[in-house]
């Protein structure tokens, strides 16, 4: 019997974790799943990954360790739904799969689903065994298709989700990655204006004897502690770096990180909008799929990928648990413009909540494609001013004094 350390929801979505003695990953979750726990993570404690080591399994530890992209994950639902939707049956399904594999992670992960599903266990239970790889919001809807025998539908819609989550990220990335590469490009030209150009400069202005204008004298004694102290500034960077990223790591780091994510001028309201549209899609995907109110919210806010938004869907499953509306959990949340909090209060009235939910996403994905086609309009001017300001600040300290110098040698 090895030990296992566990995390996990509770039936009420409460963080529960400890460790369990089991022989493997996949018994350890049977038994929370019979205690009415939802595990999420399950890896061997310590003891057991350094035996492991010591004996032979560093290279399957190496390759169940190694991340699976999301791409792979996706055209494996799309196959998924192919061969079910054949008639093909499962086993032979994920043997095919793991023989046409070209990575050895994925296959050796497939290779496991095979011999679970051998010893008798589900195949949601199986790959519950692969935190890494399938989340919780995917083994959900799996073991829903299980139980409602549209296993082949399932995993079309988990492809059609899975398709959606990449398009938001690579929107929200398309969005941030013009204005972080002028950024970097200005801060890059700061740099070498104070390591090599005024150094120059100064020289110059040596040669005259003359008193030099305050801004000058300001630019000249920045430039200097810049060239003395660089490796300072440079590992205070470094430092400060690594330290946001331990305090974005701690619970209460995360969840003000993310929040602050929304107030980012112009790129925060794409982020925000595709977050919500993420949320929207999933919860309605889990509604289509027939999974609970409550069970729904509580697996959305694991996959939504922002804490702030975590906490308010957590607030609106906690409402939903006490017999609130939905339309009033997300009055309460405050997340929702009205037209939103419109649409939801006709689902609820109607019963068609995926089809409303859905409409919702459509809404919103449409004005991320906007927003992210009209950001170099938005931020342009903004820019343009940044570049202003820095060349304003370059002439009147550097130029405009060797202009003053120049017409006074000329009179003379």
């Amino acid at each position: 019997m090895a030990v296992f350390a566990y995390k996990g929801r509770s039936a009420k979505g409460d963080l529960v974790q400890g460790t369990l003695d089991g022989p493997d990953s996949g018994a350890v979750a049977d038994q929370l799943l019979r205690t009415g726990i939802t595990p999420t993570e399950i890896n061997p404690s310590r003891a057991r990954r350094a035996a492991d080591h010591a004996i032979s399994g560093a290279l399957w530890h190496a390759l169940s360790e190694k991340k699976i992209d999301s791409l792979e994950l996706m055209l494996f639902s799309r196959q998924m739904y192919t061969l079910l939707k054949a008639g093909v049956p499962i086993m032979r399904s994920l043997a095919g799969l793991q023989e046409s594999s070209q990575n050895p992670a994925f296959a050796a992960m497939l290779q496991d689903l095979r011999e679970s599903l051998d010893s008798g266990r589900e195949l949601s239970t199986a790959m519950r065994r692969h935190p890494r790889v399938f989340s919780p919001f995917y083994v959900s809807m799996v073991q829903v298709g299980e139980m409602t025998g549209m296993l082949d539908e399932t995993f079309m819609r988990l492809f059609l989700h899975l398709e959606f989550e990449k398009q938001m990220k690579e929107s929200i990335r398309g969005a941030l990655r013009y204005p972080m590469f002028v950024l970097a490009a200005m801060a890059a030209a700061i740099v070498i204006v104070n390591i090599f150009v005024i150094p120059a400069f100064v020289k110059v202005f040596a040669g005259f004897h003359a008193e030099l204008p305050l801004l000058t004298r300001m630019l000249i004694g920045f430039s200097g502690f810049v060239v003395q102290f660089w490796p300072l500034l440079l590992a205070l960077a470094i430092g400060a770096a690594i330290s946001f990223r331990a305090y974005t790591g701690t619970a209460d780091g995360k969840y003000k990180w993310d929040k602050f994510k929304f107030r980012i001028p112009i790129a925060g309201k794409i982020i925000f909008k595709a977050t919500l549209a993420r949320f929207a899609r999933s919860l309605a995907l889990a509604f289509k799929s027939g999974i609970p109110v409550v069970q729904g919210l509580n697996v959305v806010g694991m996959v939504v990928d922002n804490e702030f938004m975590r906490t308010r869907i957590e607030q609106m499953r906690d409402g939903v648990e006490r017999g609130e509306s939905i339309l009033r959990t997300a009055v309460a949340a405050g997340v929702f413009n009205p037209t939103v909090l419109q649409m939801i209060a006709v689902g609820e009235e109607t019963g068609d909540m995926d089809g409303l939910m859905l409409e919702i996403a459509g809404m919103y994905e449409r004005e991320v494609e906007y927003e992210v086609k009209t950001l170099s309009q938005q931020i342009e001017p903004v820019l343009i001013v940044a570049l202003g300001i820095l060349v304003l600040v370059l002439a009147l300290g550097i130029f405009l004094p060797i202009w003053d110098l120049g017409r006074a040698a000329l009179h003379k």
